[in-house]
């Protein structure tokens, strides 16, 4: 503000001593500015307004690289991206290129909506989420810190010897009604998309490798983790800690004991447990045969 006013007195200054009405003044003062004055090179706060949304930008630095305010919250926004009217952009998210967003979604601060991403009406972003190839369903939440569509790990050995790296290329595509706590992750496709299906819920800290496809209605509890290719059918609930191997499929309606490993296809529904994982009743003979045997060693 001070910097605005030192600069308006400038103005003032050039402007002829006589007995000048303010209208003269600020006749001056526009005349001042549509001559080569080094003053011209002062940026001024303008407002733009589209069919779809009106937004803000302080100067022309903003408008040169495509990026602009969002009258919505403060963030900024790339002017080729679909932003609904209704969305909130918070101070410091970044809404990218050619993403996509429906009505009434919150993005807040901190987070980053990268290229090639649609996110359904009514879905929540929590801070610092980043999105990157990836569909995000209508009415999800998605809290702090989650990442969803970066590349899978994948490598493999080249001729020479050396690690190289395995193209993904694909999405990840989340379903309707989705809720993903803090902190996981969900990769990108190789050789098909990632996918999460509608109503299920995933907790805090939960890895969900490439080409993961998990089925509707499914709980994933805190620490989880799903390697690449893994094919997990409906109403499965993974305990907390539970490991699921690559290339693993499981079929619906499957509940597994916390700290338990997946190892081969589970092929019929149930409670299972243990590692490898097993069925529960099998699980519960073993643990059972494991403390006898330690009560013995213990007695001889």
């Amino acid at each position: 503000m001070a910097y605005l006013v030192r600069n308006l007195k400038l103005l003032i200054t050039k402007i002829p001593s006589s007995n000048s009405s303010s209208s003269q003044i600020f006749r001056g003062v526009t005349n001042l500015q549509s001559s080569a004055s080094p003053i011209n090179t002062f940026r001024c706060l303008n407002t733009f307004r589209s069919s779809t949304c009106s937004f803000r930008s302080f100067g022309s630095a903003a408008s040169e690289s495509g990026f602009q305010m969002w009258s919505n919250g403060g963030g900024l926004f790339h002017t080729s991206a679909c932003i609904d009217p209704t969305v909130v952009v918070e101070t410091g998210a970044v809404v990218h290129p050619k993403a996509t967003l429906g009505a009434n979604v919150h993005v807040g601060s901190g987070a980053v909506i990268g290229p090639s991403v649609t996110v359904g009406h009514c879905t929540t972003l929590g801070y610092n989420v980043a999105l990157s190839n990836c569909s995000i369903g209508d009415l999800c939440v998605i809290h702090s810190g989650v990442c969803i569509g970066q590349d899978g790990f994948g490598f493999f050995v080249d001729e020479h010897g050396n690690m190289a790296k395995k193209s993904q290329t694909l999405y990840a595509r989340i379903g309707n009604h989705v809720e993903i706590g803090a902190n996981s992750c969900v990769d990108r496709g190789s050789w098909r998309d990632t996918t999460i299906g509608d109503y299920t819920k995933i907790d805090n800290l939960v890895q969900i490798g490439h080409n993961a496809i998990i089925g509707k209605s499914c709980i994933l509890c805190g620490q989880v983790g799903i390697a690449g290719s893994v094919t997990i059918g409906d109403y499965v609930t993974l305990g907390g800690r539970v490991a699921v191997r690559d290339h693993v499929s499981i079929v619906s309606k499957v509940r597994l004991a916390a700290i338990s490993c997946v190892t081969k296809d589970i092929k019929e529904p149930g409670d299972y447990g243990g590692f490898p994982a097993v069925p529960v009743q099998q699980w519960r003979r073993q643990l059972a045969s494991q403390r006898w045997n330690c009560k013995d060693i213990k007695s001889s």
